[in-house]
């Protein structure tokens, strides 16, 4: 497998039960984003961290972050782990999956700020995480 010309991070909104996991490339791209079982996360992100060779594994000081942190030095991963802040990364999520998923029929007369998402978007928390990483904020 040829490697990736653009360095990338992999970025984790850790969460009890599911993560948010991110795939971000400096420039910007996406190339991965899911939302895996908490229980489930060390093996996702080692397979993650063979196919994209990551400079940085991003975890964000949230819910259960401390165990996921553990877990993952334990796996033994190449890339350094980051605990970074998440502070308002929910909320410019919810904005940004808002904006991202248009609304059909009734929801459409509702207000941007009173929509809620009708499924989780803890990927979008972490390809934000993985943004701010890039932007050094």
């Amino acid at each position: 497998m040829e490697a990736d010309p653009q360095p990338a991070v992999i970025a984790i909104d850790p969460g009890s039960e599911k993560c948010g996991v991110a795939v971000v490339r400096r420039d910007g791209v996406v190339a991965y984003r899911a939302i895996v079982p908490t229980a489930g996360l060390t093996p996702s992100v080692a397979e993650l961290a063979t196919k994209y060779r990551p400079a940085q594994i991003l975890c964000g000081r949230g819910t259960g972050s401390k165990s996921i942190i553990r877990a993952l030095e334990d796996a033994g991963l190449e890339a350094p782990i980051l605990p970074v802040d998440e502070a308002y990364t929910s909320e410019e999520a919810r904005r940004r999956y808002v904006a991202e998923h248009p609304p059909h029929g009734l929801e459409r007369l509702l207000p941007k700020s009173l929509r809620t998402p009708n499924v989780p978007y803890d990927d979008y928390v972490a390809v934000i995480l993985a943004e701010r990483y890039w932007r050094g904020t």
